[in-house]
């Protein structure tokens, strides 16, 4: 047993002083890191040759590599046939039909050239397999006239056994993948061939992992709680309380035992979650084994070492040496992690567990950084940076004494050799190394003396597991990985065992190929940023803000408006676009100056939980710096046209005129700012007319534009009801509408405008949509529920782009909407100025009338599934709610409000419920849940829409990037956000000028 710690009385650890350095610029991290490097030079130069020698021994040895190893060689992950098979591992098992199965296997090896492939591993199981893929490939690619031919003996041979066979022999080659990455299908099977494992000496011990996808449900919760108890118990028993560091031990994923675990729900988490990890915790005290909270995004990892620090301060737990935390490298402030946990280590008076590894979820960090528009990204973005970053919290580690028990998780002889180095030169015996099961047996072979290595694995069925590790692994898999190459002899020991901080110091940098989130977009605009509520302090300002107290706007009189607007066009479009643009893009950054007050604004009048209202002010911000770019870029002067000799030929966009633009509540300022500033990006002057049940954030947004520099005659407000609007459509001197809204109101502004005498003007509208998904077999049921919440219920489905009708497969469609409807038990609804709201109110009583008289016809005309009762609440609260429906034919038109409408139906058909759908005539948003591309083609196809999101939520469309309009009944175009907005705002003119006639062409004379 490791000597304890010696107690003192230290202050509580402030764990949210952590996110300060969640950002911190990634430059100026590498600085610090090299400024003191984890190994001095002659500890380098021990550590290379010594990583090098373990390259070279591992080659040598008789048993090398295992199956996982020799097909990552062989195939990698970047190539079309590694990705192939790493999709069908992902997708295969779980698919029910043989239909999909064979469609799914046809379209994944149909892509490879297998035959480059044949014989070229040394493993013999990678070449059987890689055979069978080739005569698979050959199978599936036969043209369909020789499949069909009774005639020809091929082709009796592929029509009597070819798709059973071919079906039988892809799901035996996934099972045989999924034995390279689970252990056993439950604890009692991981148990029995760890040991087998053990004997032959590829492992010491264990650490067990039960699961895969964290909980959806409280169902989800309670099963996997007692999978880990069972686990614990079976562990436990067998280990004869040889004690932690010994023995097996079991690893828990928090996100398995609440399905909100999540920061900002930090009181629901200490509440129901905390009570099971306790649980766990206490009866792993009892067998005296090891149970290790493990890592998981860094949006979480506040909250995990809260909970942990509960845990290790516990009474129950008392001198128990086998509570552990896993920290990733990957994350820049890990090694502030490990000092606190040091601090906690001497508090408790025992030592803990932590085990280091690189990190799992990299691709996620990096996309989540970007689309959400913050500082940087938790991660580092090189290889060289992490592991050099993972040798200084290993040389962390060592220093901490007997404060920790370190466990280190590496596949990397470079790593491995540094870990061994500083163990000695610190005199520490007490530690292990960790590897994954599947992986990393040579190299540990290869360590002499024998060192410690505790194996992770995983324990459950294939379907389950191996959606979830294809997914880590593919995530984290480039070929730059060190499993590739270390067992590969073409490639040269040295670059193998290369020192990554030569490499650091040879380039001390960020990786220079991935933008950092400000700068996504390049240089044609700065990416918007807004506050991130995993933070607490962030969190806490959100709740402190107030909206800003301004003077209000004159509201003008709309005939009046109109006249001024008149008035000041000419000037306003004769600044040319870079002028206007630089006043639009002041807009941008003066929203971003006071993004606190409008999400506190936008929550408090349109009623937008806090996560919604941030990002309604970044889209606002977007808008702005997205059509300054687009006025530069267009408006700039007149554009050259080909020409004959003698004559030149331009062409130039300018504005139209006054501009009415009407804007709807659901958006209260991202597409009131948007709709104005594309009118006056294009030279317009504007009328704007905002939706009468958000008033007051359309009159601060105009005082912003005018702070921006923006002449207050150029831009005229409107307040009131509907007939407002109707006053200034009928006006014969506007030359434009922007409308967002309602369908019904598109055709009447449609109307008035062609009823009026004078120029026929252009209605640029964008209406809403009966917003389909359609979802088949080869879809993962967790990504299907979590994107079906967001899109269906999300701003209490009060957005033209909600999913309204969910298309589900009958073999699949009753485990998705069990799941579903456990998902929704989960949802918070209440006051949308709380971090904790999911869902706040519907936008005023008539709207929540309408929608208790959609429900009241359902009730007796179809089936409803669930619905959650917020009578509690009052107001204008209304319960998501899902109702089954027979068929199409009982819904015509949108419902607006989180309300989902599910369809059962047979992918087969997929072509005929398409046009179904696609005969409403709508088009505005359509989703795609599939691994099939052949399915995502026939879908759109199908059910034509202007915006298809395919494996996502069908909501949250990003300017620049998703631009958003629809067709039909749901919009006129072009997509706002868009490279052809803009143009839609201006007229165009073109000048022809013979200057022949002028004496000549002075290029035609200069040839």
């Amino acid at each position: 047993m490791q000597a304890a710690p010696t107690p003192h009385p230290a202050a509580a650890i402030d764990w949210d002083a952590l996110d300060a350095q969640k950002y911190q610029d990634e430059d100026a991290a590498v600085a610090a890191l090299l400024a003191d490097p984890p190994l001095d030079s002659a500890a380098r130069a021990s550590v290379n040759a010594e990583a090098r020698a373990l390259v070279v021994g591992a080659r040598g040895l008789k048993r090398r590599k295992g199956v996982m190893e020799s097909f990552l060689e062989e195939f990698g992950l970047s190539n079309a046939e590694g990705l192939a098979l790493m999709c069908l591992a992902e997708a295969l098992l779980r698919v029910p039909d043989a239909e999909t199965a064979d469609k799914l296997i046809a379209e994944k090896i149909s892509t490879g050239q297998w035959a480059e492939h044949l014989g070229k591993s040394d493993h013999w199981l990678v070449n059987a397999g890689t055979f069978g893929l080739m005569l698979t490939g050959r199978v599936v690619n036969l043209p369909e006239e020789l499949k069909g031919e009774a005639s020809e003996v091929v082709g009796k041979l592929v029509k009597r056994m070819g798709e059973p066979v071919v079906r039988a022999g892809a799901m035996q080659a996934m099972r045989i993948l999924g034995e390279q990455f689970v252990l056993g299908r439950n604890i009692q099977e991981g148990l029995k061939r760890g040991a087998s494992m053990v004997r032959q000496g590829l492992a010491t011990r264990y650490s067990f992992d039960m699961l895969g996808e964290g909980a959806r449900t409280n169902a989800d919760a309670e099963r996997y709680l007692v999978s880990y108890a069972n686990a614990i118990d079976v562990v436990g028993e067998a280990a004869g309380g040889m004690g932690p560091h010994a023995s097996n031990g079991v690893s828990v994923k928090l996100s398995a035992l609440h399905p909100r675990y999540e920061a900002r729900l930090e009181e629901h988490v200490f509440a129901e979650l905390y009570p099971r990890v306790l649980q766990l915790a206490e009866a792993a005290k009892k067998w005296n084994i090891g149970l290790s909270l493990d890592a998981e995004e860094a949006d979480r990892l506040v909250l995990s070492l809260k909970l942990f620090e509960k845990l290790a301060l516990e009474p129950s737990l008392k001198d128990w040496e086998g509570l552990g935390v896993v920290i990733q490298a990957y994350q820049k402030r890990t090694r502030a992690v490990i000092q606190r946990l040091i601090s906690l280590s001497r508090r408790r008076g025992s030592p803990i567990q932590v085990r280091l590894v690189k990190g799992a979820y990299w691709d996620g960090e990096v996309k989540r950084a970007q689309v959400m528009g913050r500082p940087d990204f938790p991660v580092w973005t090189t290889k060289a940076a992490t592991d050099v970053h993972y040798m200084a919290c290993a040389r962390d580690l060592f220093r901490a004494g007997d404060a920790v028990f370190p466990q280190f998780a590496t596949h990397n002889a470079h790593t491995v050799a540094a870990v061994r180095r500083m163990a000695a030169s610190a005199g520490r015996d007490k530690f292990e190394f960790q590897r994954l099961h599947g992986m990393g047996e040579a190299l540990y072979l290869a360590v002499d003396p024998p060192p410690q290595v505790r194996v992770y694995a995983p324990i459950g069925g294939h379907e389950d597991l191996l959606p979830y590790l294809v997914r880590r692994l593919l995530e984290n898999g480039a070929n730059t990985s060190f499993v590739h190459s270390f067992l590969d002899d073409d490639v040269s020991p040295d670059v193998v065992a290369a020192d990554p901080i030569a490499t650091l110091e040879a380039n001390p940098h960020r990786h220079r190929r991935l933008a950092p989130p400000p700068q996504l977009f390049g240089a044609s605009r700065r990416n918007s940023s807004g506050p991130d509520i995993s933070i607490a302090a962030e969190r806490k300002a959100l709740g402190e803000a107030r909206a800003p107290a301004m003077e209000k706007v004159s509201v003008a009189d709309p005939a009046e408006a109109i006249a001024t607007a008149h008035k000041a066009f000419d000037a306003w479009n004769g600044r040319g676009g870079a002028a206007r643009a630089a006043i639009i893009r002041a807009m941008g950054d003066i929203l971003q100056k006071n993004e606190t007050a409008l999400i506190a604004l936008t929550a408090k009048e349109a009623g937008r939980n806090l996560q919604d209202s941030i990002d309604e002010v970044r889209e606002a911000v977007d808008f702005c710096r997205f059509y300054a770019a687009e006025a530069e870029r267009l408006f700039s002067g007149p554009r050259a046209l080909p020409s004959p000799a003698g004559e030149t030929d331009h062409l130039e966009l300018h504005g139209r005129g006054v501009f009415v633009c009407i804007s709807p509540w659901n958006f209260p300022l991202a597409i009131f700012t948007g709709q104005l500033a594309a009118a006056l990006a294009a030279g317009n002057t504007v009328v704007a007319k905002p939706a009468e049940q958000t008033p007051l954030i359309a009159e601060i947004a105009v005082k912003l534009f005018y702070e921006a520099g923006l002449p207050r005659e150029v831009l005229q407000l409107v307040q009131g009801a509907g007939d407002v609007g109707g006053r200034l459509v009928a006006d014969s001197r506007i030359s434009g509408v922007a409308f967002t809204g309602s369908t019904e109101v598109a055709r009447l502004i449609n109307r008035t405008l062609a009823a009026k005498d004078g120029p026929i003007v252009p209605l640029i509208a964008e209406t809403g949509g009966l917003n389909g998904m359609f979802v088949d077999t080869t879809a993962l049921k967790e990504q299907v529920v979590d994107d079906v919440c967001i899109s269906a219920f999300n701003s209490a489905g009060q957005r033209c782009s909600s999913l309204r009708l969910l298309f589900l497969p009958h073999d699949t469609a009753d485990g998705v909407i069990e799941t579903l409807m456990g998902a929704m038990d989960c949802l918070n609804i209440g006051d949308p100025a709380d971090p904790r709201t999911d869902i706040g109110p519907i936008i005023d009583a008539e709207a929540k009338a309408n929608l208790d008289k959609h429900m009241e016809r359902m009730r007796s005309e179809a089936r409803v599934l669930k619905q959650l009762d917020v009578s509690k609440l009052g107001g204008n609260f209304f319960g998501p709610a899902v109702i089954e429906l027979a068929s199409l034919d009982q819904i015509s038109r949108e419902v607006f409000g989180p309300i989902l409408h599910i369809i059962r139906y047979d992918p087969a058909d997929v072509a005929k419920v398409g046009a179904e759908l696609a005969s409403k005539g709508y088009g505005l948003t359509l989703g795609v849940h599939s691994r099939l591309e052949s399915f995502m083609q026939e879908v759109i196809a199908a059910a034509p829409a202007g915006n298809v999101y395919v494996n996502r939520t069908i909501v949250g469309a990003v300017v620049g990037v998703q631009p958003f309009g629809g067709s039909g009944l749901s919009g006129t175009g072009p997509k706002a956000g868009g490279p052809n907005y803009l143009p839609r705002f201006a007229e165009e003119r073109a000048i022809s000028n013979n200057i022949a006639a002028q004496g000549g062409d002075p290029q035609l004379l200069n040839l």
